[in-house]
């Protein structure tokens, strides 16, 4: 699932790898209209799925992979580069007490709605991609009604459910260290690469590797059951 302002077309890389190891792979196209919508969106996927099924999320996604992550075809949550919200959080708190990122400007519309810059897109986004890549993700971005980022989670799936993380060391959309305290938190297994907030695209096949080792996991799980 991809965070705001994006689409899930960056994620074609991962999809290829999973598919490839004969995984099903399905993108949930969030609207990013507000929170409820991508969470009614992600659970509208979910109800498509056959079997046990990892969710995974980056950046804003992972607030709404939080809040879906209840459903029942869920067996494990996949954190990229994502925020992952305690019961009770919105997204706008996690940002407290770590350092700024300057090169992540959002220039926001009298509707309300938020685009990422076009000047600083390629260094507080995709620094480590080439300019044709940065390129299109810039000029592809969905906006986000920046309303949502104070929407709360009524209740946190990681509770009940095992997590995963990967953590861009690189990232200039979030401070790194908050990433790594919130996917402490939630007691998820942690893999660091460095690569840009883009890393779901940059480092696709670290992004797919972490998919698959949740994926045995849930496999072994049923196989106790």
């Amino acid at each position: 699932m991809h965070g705001a302002f994006a689409d899930g077309s960056g994620w074609r890389g991962v999809c290829d790898i999973l598919t490839a190891q004969g995984h099903r792979v399905t993108i949930v196209q969030n609207p990013l209209t507000s929170f409820e919508d991508d969470v009614a969106a992600t659970r509208r996927v979910l109800d498509l799925q056959d079997g046990p099924t990892i969710l995974v999320g980056h950046s804003w996604g992972g607030t709404v992979i939080t809040e879906a992550g209840h459903h029942s075809a869920v067996a494990g949550l996949v954190y990229v580069s994502a925020l992952v919200p305690d019961d009770g959080e919105n997204t706008a708190k996690q940002y407290e007490g770590f350092d700024p990122t300057p090169n992540f400007t959002i220039d926001v519309g009298d509707d309300g709605f938020g685009f990422l810059n076009h000047d600083t897109f390629k260094i507080g986004f995709a620094a480590d991609a080439s300019d044709e890549d940065a390129a299109f993700l810039r000029d592809s971005q969905v906006p986000i009604n920046m309303s949502a980022f104070a929407t709360p989670v009524t209740r946190a799936a990681w509770r009940d459910k095992p997590a995963w993380a990967v953590i861009a060391t690189e990232d200039q959309s979030f401070d790194p260290a908050m990433l790594k305290h919130m996917a402490t938190r939630a007691n998820a297994e942690i893999t660091y690469v460095s690569a840009s907030h883009a890393v779901f695209m940059t480092q696709a096949g670290v992004v797919a590797q972490t998919i698959q080792t949740a994926a045995e996991n849930a496999l072994a799980q049923v196989q106790v059951g």
